[in-house]
């Protein structure tokens, strides 16, 4: 069947459109995507603005138009942190499923790492063992581990490349104080929840998903995208503090030109950087590996497994 998962996230709403059956691995068919940047969209009192709400409500109709256009049988609809903590979720849901006649769920940070865990898992398979997967969204990371299809352990963290972005860091380039604080927070609130996920013991492998780590990946020297899904894709350590040294002192239209990185999120990499880089050294992972799919292939696992098998 033709199924369409409709991300509602932080940074885009995105469309993504597979051809799939249980048992086989979802073939990509189209994608579709809109940067409305709902985490910069919020008040002061925490609310999605009325124009932003007229967006999303016009994306998601757009959206619709076009799994209409592609043959989609079913539509995954989802919303992460943005909506979950916007102050006007309800009456923003609300609208949306007036409007669009879309009924939105709404993730749990924990909901959306387990999700982003099993397309891993699915993804490296049973060899890889002990996995450790690190997501950095527009609103918040995920961090999850286990050895099974669930895992063991698994978190949310308010910290998102946008999010701490709008919050820390105003200048462009930033001022190297607000950096400063930015990386001592981020540390802060990472240290907290290792303990958490050490009692597990050792990671076999340290897996890395979303456009964040895929673009800090590429400018570190990872093979570009038009290379193939298949085409192994590693981020080290060492090469990724070297260019927070140097993100840190680009303005973003410098950013903007580095191979791999869109003009949208340029401004908020140097932030996605900081959060990997302590990620990765408070875990104590020399390296991660790119994974191709996330959170959205992680919703299409899941609802394949509960289709009948043919």
């Amino acid at each position: 069947m033709r199924l369409g998962v409709l991300d509602v996230g932080s940074n885009t709403v995105h469309l993504l459109v597979v051809d799939a059956h249980p048992g086989a691995r979802p073939l990509p068919a189209h994608s579709h995507k809109a940067e409305l940047r709902l985490a910069q969209l919020l008040e002061d009192d925490g609310a999605i603005s009325d124009a932003g709400i007229d967006r999303l409500v016009a994306v998601i109709q757009e959206a619709l138009q076009a799994a209409e256009d592609k043959g989609v049988e079913e539509v995954l609809p989802f919303a992460t942190s943005a909506v979950r903590e916007a102050t006007n979720a309800d009456a923003l849901l609300a609208r949306v499923q007036q409007e669009t006649g879309v009924t939105l769920p709404v993730l749990t940070g924990a909901e959306e790492a387990r999700l982003t865990f099993l397309a891993a898992r699915r993804w490296f398979g049973w060899s890889a063992g002990k996995l450790l997967v690190l997501d950095i969204g527009g609103g918040s990371l995920e961090i999850a581990y286990g050895l099974d299809e669930d895992p063991d352990a698994a978190a949310s963290l308010p910290l998102g490349a946008g999010r701490l972005t709008t919050g820390w860091l105003p200048g462009d380039p930033p001022d190297p104080t607000d950096v400063r604080a930015l990386r001592r927070h981020v540390r802060a609130e990472i240290a907290r929840h290792v303990g958490t996920f050490a009692r597990h013991g050792t990671p076999d492998h340290a897996v890395a998903t979303s456009k964040t780590f895929k673009q800090l990946a590429r400018i570190a020297g990872a093979a570009r995208s038009g290379d193939g899904l298949y085409v192994q894709r590693t981020l080290g350590r060492k090469a990724l503090a070297d260019w927070v040294t140097k993100l840190a002192a680009m303005p973003s239209g410098r950013r903007a030109a580095l191979p791999g990185v869109s003009e949208g999120r340029a401004q908020q990499l140097l932030a996605g950087a900081l959060v990997a880089e302590a990620a990765m050294d408070l875990f104590g992972v020399e390296e991660v590996e790119i994974c191709p799919w996330a959170l959205r292939e992680g919703v299409i696992l899941r609802r394949l497994d509960h289709l009948p098998t043919p």
